[in-house]
């Protein structure tokens, strides 16, 4: 039977995104400016192993809040998550960013000094959670046929095993730092990649990019 290019894309191994955008951003973005205005998409069907379709992309973040040397974060923050919003494969779940001012102990208080100190704690609350009972439902439901997680978080651990050995699904990951998690590398998913700069480099969205209906959104100019 002849196959046509359209009939091999459709039967193509269907897979679902999950990115831990918190820990994709502190693995390998926060430290590079120019690599910020990602098109995850692009940036998955670079780095997936041939054969494979993407049907989702599920991006799990918090709207951040603004810190006193950064009051601009949250207005960056938002232009990303507006392109994002307007790529037809991603939906993005939101978790909550909790910032509060504790009083901590040092590691090594000067002699006759404090012992404590005031710091700016910020955390984000719900992504573990919501990740996982994403990737649960959807193995569940059998909405993909490969399920790929984007962080180094091993916390996940327990949710990629119940879909690989309980689910039946297979499990690859695309790790965001320079060394994998080896709870992670215990799972023997199908693939552990990294994230390299230069698959980020050539995944960066179009600057303006189109929301429909004539808006755009431009790229934050601290990220030029």
């Amino acid at each position: 039977m002849h196959t046509t290019p359209d009939t091999a894309y459709r039967n193509r191994m269907t897979t679902n995104i999950y990115i831990d955008g918190f820990n994709l951003y502190y693995g390998r973005l926060k430290n590079s400016p120019d690599l910020k205005w990602l098109d995850p998409v692009s940036l998955c069907e670079k780095l997936l192993p041939a054969g494979r379709r993407i049907k989702r992309v599920r991006y799990f973040t918090a709207r951040i809040t603004p810190r006193p040397d950064d009051p601009g974060g949250p207005r960056r923050q938002d232009a990303y998550l507006r392109a994002l919003g307007a790529l037809p494969q991603v939906s993005l779940h939101y978790g909550r960013f909790q910032q509060t001012t504790p009083r901590m102990r040092l590691a090594a208080p000067p002699p006759g000094g404090p012992v404590t100190v005031q710091v700016v704690k910020t955390e984000e609350k719900g992504t573990d959670v919501h990740i996982a009972s994403q990737m649960l439902l959807d193995a569940f439901r059998k909405d993909c046929e490969l399920v790929v997680l984007v962080s180094n978080d091993s916390d996940l651990c327990e949710p990629l095993r119940i879909v690989k050995e309980e689910l039946g699904v297979p499990i690859g990951i695309l790790n965001p730092f320079d060394k994998p998690s080896r709870w992670l590398k215990q799972l023997r998913p199908l693939f552990i990649k990294p994230i390299r700069d230069g698959a980020v480099r050539a995944s960066q969205l179009r600057d303006p990019f189109p929301l429909g209906g004539g808006a755009e959104v431009h790229r934050p100019k601290e990220w030029a």
